[in-house]
């Protein structure tokens, strides 16, 4: 049997990737989960798109998460005459926030973030278009932010602001955000992602406007603030999954800082039992070549190493020259990085007390299955939570998520080694029922006779709570009796 690779791939969709055709060359390469970037196209886009990738998804019997992406707050310059300059280092240059949108020059150009001159003092450090440019401030007069260039070059329209060690004070939903979080409801998107949370309330209300415009999707929080590090664990524990988003984030702590905040930001998210994305230029070569750089290979297995439960790619699929080469090199560099055994051992929450009965049968299910020949677990589950606590275990062994409900199936395509299965159950039959969880397993190939098998389940009377293990070798199972429970 072909192992399974267990780190989940997120593709951005985009006039590379937004065809049908394509689309089925992207879900036979192995696309998990669709982002669809909401700083682009309307909302009719959006909803036409996931409609697509769903149909084709469901054409080849798969199951394809959907991930709503906000565009959050517009920290940026405005436009240039030009449409760009060259700036000088030493000269000076002027961020205006009362200057026309349209009236930038080599001395000075209006800012669509009109807080600017509020948030800033003497002595910051602005970083523009991800740090390529670096102004110093001088001053503040007014509506003017008047700056020495410390590292000069090319500007051009729109391009983003950063202050150094963060601070800007935008607010994370923009008035276009809270539009959006419509539109996401609209679509049922299993995911949405919001961009540059400050603090666990903006979670909090992002997922109240979605649950009151209908949306049952998860939030997302995107790390790209630094002051988000100094609240990280409230952050997590608001959110349903966290994205290392390492563009804003490396520039507003620094290149440097980076890879141990994102070993940290993973581990966090596993420790509090939630998903965790790396995102932001991890094939970015690929955008235009056909093979990554041995950089991107290694930046896309120490992701995995460290325990990611998925990788994004974004303009490498979006616009890229070949967005199905790009999934299809992440399929083997997660897959070879998988066979690492160091990766398959865990200490998580081994000296902790579990304060539901449903993550205990999980945490045993999973102690269980590292310490015997375990082939695979089936864990019945109406919600998902006992598939996610399993898969915070580092382990080699799949886990299938056998669900009636599609929404959790479709939630459950971001957990690293957790597979959605389409599965009913219409009666209250214990032992029929093991026998359905194993024959499914053996119909897709992944167990055969004499292969142990975990399944989890709970009470048919009650569904929604499993309290239920049983160790079960295929071949061996007894068969049912008519009016027996086992």
């Amino acid at each position: 049997m072909t192992a399974k690779r267990r780190t989940k791939i997120v593709a951005t969709l985009g006039p590379a990737s937004n065809t049908p055709e394509v689309l089925d060359e992207l879900i036979e390469a192995g696309m998990d989960v669709v982002r669809l970037n909401f700083s682009h196209g309307d909302a009719k886009d959006h909803l036409e798109l996931a409609e697509t990738v769903r149909n084709r998804a469901r054409a080849y019997g798969h199951q394809v998460g959907v991930l709503a992406d906000l565009q959050g707050p517009k920290i940026r310059i405005s436009r240039f005459k030009a449409g760009k300059i060259i700036l000088e280092e030493g000269a000076q240059f002027i961020l205006d926030a009362a200057l026309d949108s349209d009236a930038g020059d080599d001395n000075q150009v209006g800012v669509d973030y009109k807080q600017l001159p509020q948030d800033v003092h003497r002595g910051d450090t602005l970083l523009l278009d991800d740090g390529r440019v670096i102004l110093w401030v001088d001053h503040v007069d007014g509506q003017r932010v008047i700056c020495k260039v410390v590292i000069g070059g090319e500007l051009s329209n729109n391009k983003g602001i950063n202050r150094e060690g963060g601070g800007l004070s935008a607010e994370a939903l923009t008035d276009k955000d809270k539009a959006d979080i419509i539109t996401a409801a609209e679509m049922q998107a299993d995911y949405v992602a919001v961009s540059f949370p400050r603090s666990a309330e903006d979670i909090h209300r992002a997922r109240k406007l979605l649950r009151d415009a209908g949306g049952q999707g998860g939030i997302v929080a995107k790390i790209e603030r630094a002051e988000a590090l100094d609240v990280l664990d409230e952050i997590i524990v608001a959110s349903d999954a966290v994205m290392v988003a390492r563009g804003d984030l490396g520039v507003e702590i620094g290149d440097a800082a980076l890879p141990p905040v994102q070993k940290h930001i993973i581990q966090r998210a596993r420790h509090l039992n939630r998903v965790v994305i790396t995102a932001t230029q991890m094939m970015e070569s690929m955008i235009m070549n056909a093979i990554p750089t041995r950089a991107e290979v290694f930046d896309v297995a120490n992701a995995v190493l460290d325990g990611t439960d998925a990788v994004m790619l974004s303009g490498e699929t979006a616009m890229g020259r070949n967005p199905v080469k790009v999934i299809e090199a992440m399929d083997r560099i997660c897959l070879k990085a998988e066979q690492q055994r160091e990766i398959r051992v865990s200490g998580h929450r081994i000296d902790s007390r579990f304060e539901r009965m449903d993550e205990a049968i999980a945490m045993a299910a999973m102690y269980m299955a590292n310490h015997l020949e375990v082939k695979a677990i089936a864990a019945l589950t109406e919600s998902g939570s006992t598939p996610l606590w399993m898969s915070r275990i580092s382990s080699g062994i799949p886990i299938f998520a056998l669900t009636p409900h599609v929404a959790t199936r479709r939630k459950v395509t971001l957990y690293r080694g957790v597979y959605p299965v389409s599965f009913t159950v219409d009666h209250n039959d214990h032992a029929t029922l093991n026998k359905e969880a194993i024959e499914e397993l053996q119909r897709r190939g992944v167990v055969r006779d004499g292969d142990i098998v975990i399944i989890t389940k709970g009470d048919l009377e009650a569904p929604g709570s499993t309290n239920a293990l049983k160790l079960v070798r295929v071949g061996d199972m007894v068969e049912p009796k008519a009016s027996g429970k086992n």
